[in-house]
Parts: C-alpha cells; sequence; structure tokens
C-alpha cells in the first residue's frame, strides 16, 4: 500500500511551496497548467488526503450535518436522507444521522450528542412525541447555542428557523377531489393524531374537497389512528360499520392495512372502495392491488433541506429564514378508478 503523505512532504519532494501545493490541489487559477498536473498527479500516486480535522479546526467548521429522523421504517424518511448525503457530499459535507423512534428524550439526547462540536449544523423532522408536548426548548437552545437548524416535513410555526414542507392540504385536496371525478361520494379519511402538522393539513385538504363539492364532512368517517398502530379491530369495525366507497390515508402503511380489511371483508378494490395513500414506497407498488399514492419527492425535499443549511452555514447568513414547499404528485395504480 502507498503511504499517504503531507502537503509539506508534496512540496518539497517537488521543489515547490506548501501554498503552491495547496492552491494546486484546489484547482485554483494562480497556478499553471503544467504544475497542477504535477502536483495532483503526484498526490494521486500517494494517495494524499486532507487532514480535515485540521482543516476544520483552522476553519472553525467541522464539515459534519447532524440529521435527525423519526424512524428509519417508514420509505419516505429514508428518502430523504439519501437527498441529504447525495448534496452533502457534493458540497463537502459528512453526514451524520440519529434515530429518535418518536420520543421526545431521545430526540433531545441526539441534539445534546451533535450539538458539543462535531457538527455545523442540524436537519430534523419532528419525533411524534416532541409534537405531542409542543416543547421545542432543546431547539430554541441548539439556535441559541448559533447552531443553524432547517426542519423538514414534520416542522412548527414555534420556531424559526428554515423549513422544508410538502403541499400537504392542496395534494389531499387534488386526491380527494380525482376520487369525486370518478364518482365516489362517501369518502374517509384515516388519519394520526391532529397534533401531526402534516394529518392536520391533509385532513384540511380532504375537508375542503368534499365541501367544494357540495358534500358533508361526516365525523363518523374520520378514523384517527395511533402513529404505531398494530391492531386491525378497530379498522375493521370502522370499514364495517360505515358505507364508504373511497379512502384517503395519511400514510402508506394505513392504506395497505386497510385496504387489506376491506378485502378480507368481501369488498373489491377499487370497484367498491378506491384506496390512495401518501407515500410512494415499496410496499405500494407491490400491494395486492398496487396502491395509488402520494409521492413526496423525498429526495428532493432532502436536497433542499441540505442546500439551505449549507448555504446559512459557508455564508453565516441569520435570519431571512426561508421556507421552501415541495410540490407532490400522484402516482395513479391500481386502487383507484381513473
Amino acid at each position: 500500500m502507498k503511504k499517504r503523505v503531507t502537503l509539506k512532504q508534496i512540496a518539497k519532494e517537488l521543489d515547490v511551496s506548501v501554498s503552491t501545493v495547496s492552491k494546486a490541489l484546489k484547482n485554483s487559477e494562480e497556478i499553471s497548467r503544467d504544475t497542477k498536473d504535477k502536483i495532483q498527479a503526484f498526490a494521486k500516486l500517494y494517495n494524499y488526503r486532507p487532514n480535515n480535522i485540521a482543516l476544520s479546526l483552522k476553519n472553525k467548521k467541522t464539515k459534519n450535518i447532524g440529521v435527525i429522523i423519526p424512524d428509519i421504517v417508514h420509505h419516505f424518511f429514508t428518502t430523504v436522507f439519501r437527498g441529504i448525503e447525495h448534496y452533502a457530499g457534493e458540497r463537502g459535507y459528512n453526514v451524520m444521522i440519529c434515530v429518535s423512534d418518536e420520543s421526545f428524550e431521545k430526540e433531545i439526547l441526539n441534539m445534546e450528542l451533535l450539538a458539543n462540536g462535531s457538527i455545523d449544523g442540524f436537519i430534523m423532522s419532528l419525533s411524534a412525541e416532541t409534537q405531542e408536548k409542543n416543547d421545542y426548548t432543546h431547539l430554541k437552545e441548539v439556535l441559541g447555542q448559533g447552531i443553524p437548524l432547517v426542519l423538514f416535513d414534520r416542522v412548527t410555526e414555534d420556531i424559526e428557523c428554515d423549513k422544508v414542507i410538502l403541499n400537504d392540504e392542496q395534494i389531499a385536496y387534488d386526491a380527494v377531489q380525482g376520487m369525486i371525478r370518478s364518482g365516489k361520494r362517501k369518502i374517509a379519511l384515516v388519519t394520526t393524531e391532529g397534533y401531526f402538522n402534516v394529518s392536520f393539513d391533509r385532513a384540511r385538504g380532504y375537508k375542503r374537497a368534499l365541501e367544494m363539492n357540495g358534500l358533508d364532512v361526516d365525523k363518523a368517517l374520520v378514523l384517527t389512528l395511533p402513529y404505531k398502530s398494530e391492531d386491525d379491530t378497530v379498522i375493521w369495525d370502522f370499514f364495517e360499520s360505515n358505507d364508504i366507497d373511497a379512502v384517503l390515508c395519511v400514510n402508506e402503511i394505513f392504506a395497505i392495512k386497510c385496504m387489506d380489511v376491506v378485502q378480507r371483508q368481501g369488498k373489491k378494490v377499487p370497484e367498491d372502495i378506491s384506496f390512495i395513500g401518501f407515500t410512494n414506497g415499496i410496499l405500494s407498488r407491490y400491494s395486492t392491488p398496487k396502491l395509488t399514492t402520494v409521492a413526496q419527492h423525498g429526495e428532493l425535499m432532502g436536497e433542499t433541506a441540505a442546500r439551505l443549511l449549507i448555504d446559512r452555514i459557508e455564508n453565516d447568513l441569520e435570519g431571512n429564514h426561508k421556507t421552501e414547499v415541495i410540490s407532490a404528485t400522484i402516482i395513479h395504480r391500481e386502487s383507484t378508478i381513473n
């Protein structure tokens, strides 16, 4: 294995200054093409790598980003992380990921672990317990330390920072409008608790679509499930007790579960009941029938969050926080009548 060399060793070997080597490796226009080619070839031959620790001390930057997501089961969060990692890598940043597992306490521990000088900024989506408690003291403390923060998907208006969100209300409205156009009139909503900002906005879009078409918003047709729901009994009772011909589900897992239940009850999808779920994940593509979904474009959301954070880090920006909205799209499959 070739030994790794330092800037000083390269400079000594090629009889140039350390500054010339540094500029050549950064492809500076101040250095001639011949000199750059010679230095870069030598550095490659001897496996030169910059000393990132020394660079971070000199620049007071770690070139690390901390990412905290609620869980790694949902396809959406894995795609967001992929987008963050891809964009951050292109900008020369490393990504350190933690999972809060929907826990308020674990979210705080993760932030404390990473905010000790390990990272230059945070990208995160709030845990279920954090939104339920409506306690964002730990976020305010991080911002108070001068550490920039970008929230995505699950956000709060109580924190002034950059945010990346989906057009949740509008895309839910569009989904229900599509069901109505296909002849459906008794449309149900399967959702989570209202303290999730995304569920609240999706419910608002659902209700607006019904009202715009002169349909009643029937509370009996709204099923609220715990975000970690495992019991199908309440789903079975809901569909057995109500006359329903279409369903909007706020996530993919709820949609797959509900679709399975109604088929076991002898109903046909989409002839008797249509289904649309949020998140265009693997489950949707292999369910029976294949699920029509709202594609949330997680990779784009991740790339956007990373861009906002890195721009703020590198330009030492303060204030003038942005909220960027990602436009979702509906992927039509077999669970709806088009």
